[in-house]
């Protein structure tokens, strides 16, 4: 009796074990099939929808033409240079501060290259999913030069226009609430709101990214009527984002941002690229798709890295002509890690 029940006990965990199994490769057989990426959409689809700002001149800036310019929209472009091999295969989509996460979580832009700061809640609670950083900024003040104010303190008991729904508004708080300084907020969330009322004497001060206070002064009738204060208030990576829960899409922002760091460290632009076309050195053989199967492995094709050089230059090129010579901006933490600065891209190998 004994061996009966231990031959049908077993015969029973033989059964239970099958079917474990059997479900488990069910489900593993459906989440296959139903993992799309938006990578896939954006090859079917045949263009790329970027979020951008559209009011930035430097990082993205849109003319009378329509035509955009800036950092942030050289990126689109590059993306779209890297899967099309055409860099104007791209639909920019203006959008505000309050508008900008809403419109990557929905999906109603594949992207966001917006001047945006890389923040542990942005990129947790918010449901973003950041690529390298491509500007490294910090919080600034401007005020007018006939003020004489040279420091924070100089704002005591000052009225100061900052935007809402950006992290400008928590780090000025912050800092003047650090060094004990009295403050009016006058909040806008307009950009353009903000700096007209800057100017128009409504507040002492204007607060924002460095960048883009030396952008908004270059805009104003006076620009030498006004001075960024030499203060950095914080910290300010500016990173694109797209969606959580995507690797293979943010995998694939992740590496033709790199790519763009790593062609400005093997000093290839789009002048002299096809000089390197019969290169010797496998680490560049391999960037440009000339042997291996990089860009293949993460669904891309082969010469990828290739397509953004030609189209778009590499890092140090879009940044000239976008900040450095329309700006004046010196690069600072945004040179190469070979040249003291920030930009490091990981092996492409």
């Amino acid at each position: 009796m004994l061996n009966q029940l231990n031959g049908k006990t077993l015969l029973l965990a033989m059964i239970l074990v099958v079917t474990t199994l059997s479900g488990c490769g069910s489900n593993e057989s459906n989440n296959t099939i139903n993992n799309s990426s938006r990578l896939d959409t954006v090859k079917s689809r045949g263009t790329l929808v970027c979020g951008v700002y559209g009011n930035l001149p430097g990082f993205s800036f849109v003319d009378e033409s329509g035509e955009y310019s800036g950092i942030d929209a050289d990126l689109c472009r590059g993306i779209a240079a890297a899967l099309f091999d055409d860099p104007d295969k791209i639909q920019f989509r203006n959008l505000s501060a309050q508008e900008r996460f809403a419109a990557v979580k929905s999906g109603e832009v594949d992207l966001l290259s917006r001047n945006t700061t890389w923040t542990i809640s942005r990129d947790t609670s918010v449901g973003l999913e950041f690529a390298p950083t491509i500007f490294y900024d910090g919080q600034g003040m401007m005020v007018k030069k006939a003020s004489g104010a040279k420091e924070l303190a100089d704002l005591n008991n000052k009225s100061i226009c900052v935007q809402s729904g950006t992290t400008t508004e928590l780090n000025l708080a912050d800092q003047m609430n650090k060094r004990g300084i009295n403050y009016t907020p006058v909040v806008f969330e307009n950009p353009d709101a903000l700096y007209a009322a800057y100017e128009q004497g409504r507040c002492e001060g204007a607060t924002s990214d460095r960048s883009a206070l030396i952008a908004r002064r270059a805009s104003l009738p006076q620009p030498d009527d006004h001075v960024v204060l030499d203060v950095v208030m914080s910290k300010e990576p500016l990173a694109p984002a797209v969606a959580n829960g995507d690797s293979t899409w943010s995998d694939t922002i992740k590496w033709i941002t790199y790519a763009l760091i790593q062609a400005e460290e093997f000093g290839i632009t789009q002048e002299n690229l096809s000089s390197f076309e019969n290169s010797n050195d496998p680490s560049i053989k391999r960037f440009l798709g000339l042997e291996g199967n990089l860009g293949e492995d993460m669904g891309l094709p082969k010469d990828f890295a290739a397509r953004v050089i030609k189209h778009v230059g590499n890092y140090g090129e879009i940044y000239q002509r976008n900040i450095g010579e329309p700006l004046g901006l010196e690069r600072g933490p945004n040179k190469l890690w070979t040249n003291g600065g920030l930009l490091y891209s990981p092996p492409f190998r």
